[in-house]
This record gives structure tokens, C-alpha cells and sequence, in this order.
């Protein structure tokens, strides 16, 4: 069927993707399935890699926070499964993860004012309720942060949007139900 995505081989890639794939394969070992779809497009995998590959003023851990929170916001069990495993290289454990999923991280105040404000960016399309940003404020983010944080969160979405759209099988650790 012609609304059915499968993953594609190299032969199929148009020769700026073949490149692409190539370098993810000798940096990471292995091309993730969702990148696979976004080959569909010769053009949005460039864009998206350096989407992902912008500089951000967040630290790791505060990226992938985000990252976990959008992914439960939205539903999208492909980035979960994913950022559960990448956030764990930034001392995020599983139950760590957990927390920040539920949109709460009290063992740090400062993640867990991010948590919160992302959680309510996400769930609101941006009209942001209670003294979510406030908060962010006072806990020592700045608005370059803020700024960031709304770029990771439309980087987010866009692949779990993705994931949605096309269901390209998870090719990670299933991520638990929380």
C-alpha cells in the first residue's frame, strides 16, 4: 500500500542520504529505524540532523529530560524507548526516567521546574498555566533557555509526529509503562 512505510535500503536513498546513513553507521553502528523514514525525503533528514545537532544552552541531562517528557506527552513509544537508553549516558536512571515522565523530578529542583514548564509547553500548545514559568525563572534558567527548551520541544515533536504517522517498528528496548 502506498500509505505504508517500510524501510528502505540503500539503493532506495537518494545519494545525499546514502551519505547521510553512512556517517551515522561508522558514528553510532547503526542507522535508528525513525531516521530511516525521515529518508523518505531527500531533503528532511539534512534538515532534521541539524535540527538535533544545533547547539542548545541546556546541559545533556536537561535535553533529555525534555526529551522524555514530550515523548509521554505525546504518546510515542519509539522516543521513549530511545531517550530512556540515551538518558541513562547523562545519569538519568530508569527511574529517574520514570519520574520525569509522570512531569515531576523532585530530587532536583532545577530539572523539576524545567520538567513542569515542558510538560505544560507541550500539553497547551505553549499557553503555559499555574507559575510553571515563573518558576523556570526563579530557579536560574535564563530566557536563551527558554528559548532552547521551545526549539527541543518542536525537535520532539516532529519525530514523535513521525513515529505516529508511520509506526516504523521500535528498534530499541521497549520503554516500561509508567
Amino acid at each position: 500500500m502506498e500509505n505504508q512505510f517500510s524501510l528502505l535500503n540503500k539503493e532506495q536513498l537518494s545519494l545525499k542520504n546514502r551519505e547521510v546513513f553512512e556517517k551515522m553507521e561508522k558514528n553510532f553502528g547503526k542507522v535508528p529505524n525513525l531516521y530511516n523514514v525521515i529518508a523518505y525525503s531527500e531533503h528532511a533528514l539534512d534538515a532534521y540532523i541539524k535540527l538535533e545537532e544545533t547547539p542548545n544552552s541546556l546541559t545533556p541531562k536537561e535535553v533529555e529530560a525534555v526529551n522524555l517528557v514530550v515523548s509521554q506527552v505525546n504518546q510515542c513509544l519509539y522516543c521513549l524507548s530511545a531517550h530512556t537508553i540515551i538518558a541513562r549516558t547523562t545519569g538519568i536512571t530508569e527511574e529517574d526516567s520514570r519520574e520525569i515522565r509522570l512531569g515531576k523530578f523532585p530530587a532536583e529542583e532545577k530539572i523539576d521546574a524545567l520538567v513542569k514548564l515542558t510538560e505544560q509547553i507541550t500539553l497547551n500548545r505553549g499557553h503555559v498555566k499555574d507559575n510553571a514559568l515563573e518558576k523556570f525563572f526563579e530557579v536560574g534558567y535564563t530566557k536563551e533557555n527558554l528559548v532552547d527548551l521551545i526549539l527541543l520541544i518542536g525537535d520532539r515533536t516532529i519525530s514523535n509526529l513521525l513515529y505516529a504517522v508511520t509506526q516504523v517498528p521500535i528498534d530499541f528496548p521497549i520503554a516500561k509503562s509508567v
